[in-house]
């Protein structure tokens, strides 16, 4: 009459078989007789399952959300900053589609018109002419802003490409490439662009170039300082004691984690450079009249200042509005962003 441990554990495991056979909801019997357990049963419901992409991609659109409304409230507590991003979003929008403000031809004028102060017919008056001078400063905008990127881009690669080739290989290189970069920084840089339109010759793209020369220097030791910076960091000698070559380190590691101030740094220049730009173009240098690039305007407006302020007065306060959006962008660009995130 009595039963042995071994006799209730077999008849407690033959009652959980057949339970489980007859229910298949928490597990499945096969045509073997063998018993799955229910978390195997649950698995394989499971990648039947069709997949869904909304639901899958659920957690990461409220983080895209997060990260647009973080955004939205970091441009509205700063309304200056705000300001700014839309003088700068107008002024490439009049470079590159000047119809869109203007219909009148910058370089056609009525005579009988000259002088006309600015009002509703032209916004910011007329020339000597008879020209509007509000379409003159619209499409000079594409005449200058070409310039300034040439001049920031040739001065963005060429100086990054020094203080990046000075950084990462170091020794004799760096010594000659940095006593190169102090020659140009021991010359003012609007002298130095006087002396290379002079040697180049007049044009537009010629006075981008020659700005562009003035300002290889400071990209070159930001680009440098930088690279000594991140050459230094642990994950980069962890990589190298790991056998990577030393373009894998220098393109997955040094110029990610490099460039961010090289960009603040550009986005400064455009400011400067537009003022030098403007400057070589009010000296002579730039595209010759009639063309309507900003110093132009500002030079031909200066012999009527008596009776015509608006000739220097508008199309230097363009030039003075974008170059201080540009100065409060890359402000914030710098380190507000950084330390609100």
């Amino acid at each position: 009459m009595s039963r042995t441990l071994a006799d209730d554990v077999a008849a407690g495991a033959t009652g959980t078989t057949g339970t489980t056979g007859t229910t298949g909801a928490t597990g499945a019997t096969g045509a073997a007789g063998t018993t799955e357990p229910a978390g195997t049963a649950e698995a394989a419901a499971g990648l039947a399952r069709p997949v869904d992409p909304v639901a899958d991609q659920g957690p990461a659109s409220p983080g895209r959300r997060a990260g647009a409304l973080r955004g939205l409230r970091f441009l509205l507590r700063r309304p200056g900053l705000l300001v700014s991003a839309s003088v700068l979003v107008l002024v490439v929008l009049a470079a590159f589609r000047p119809g869109l403000f203007t219909s009148q031809d910058p370089l056609h004028g009525v005579p009988s018109e000259n002088f006309r102060g600015p009002g509703g017919g032209h916004w910011f008056g007329t020339d000597e002419l008879g020209r509007d001078v509000f379409s003159r400063v619209v499409h000079g905008a594409q005449l200058s802003l070409k310039a300034t990127l040439i001049a920031v881009g040739f001065a963005f690669v060429v100086g990054g490409l020094i203080g990046l080739v000075a950084g990462f290989v170091g020794r004799w290189v760096e010594d000659v490439l940095m006593r190169f970069v102090d020659v140009l920084l021991s010359i003012p840089s609007l002298f130095l662009s006087l002396a290379l339109v002079t040697a180049l010759g007049y044009g537009t793209v010629k006075v981008a170039v020659a700005v562009g020369i003035a300002s290889v220097a400071g990209f070159a030791r930001v680009t440098r300082a930088e690279v000594l910076r991140v050459r230094q960091a642990v994950f980069v000698e962890a990589s190298r004691s790991c056998g990577a070559r030393w373009y894998s380190v220098l393109g997955r590691h040094v110029l990610p984690n490099a460039a961010g101030p090289v960009i603040v740094l550009a986005t400064l220049e455009f400011g400067s450079a537009i003022l030098a730009v403007s400057s070589l173009s009010f000296l002579g240098y730039g595209a010759p009249p009639p063309a309507p690039e900003w110093g132009t305007l500002i030079s031909d407006g200066r012999n009527y200042l008596a009776n015509a302020w608006w000739l220097t007065a508008l199309p230097g306060l363009a030039i003075a509005a974008t170059g201080l959006a540009t100065n409060r962008v890359a402000r914030a660009l710098d380190g507000e962003w950084s330390r609100q995130r």
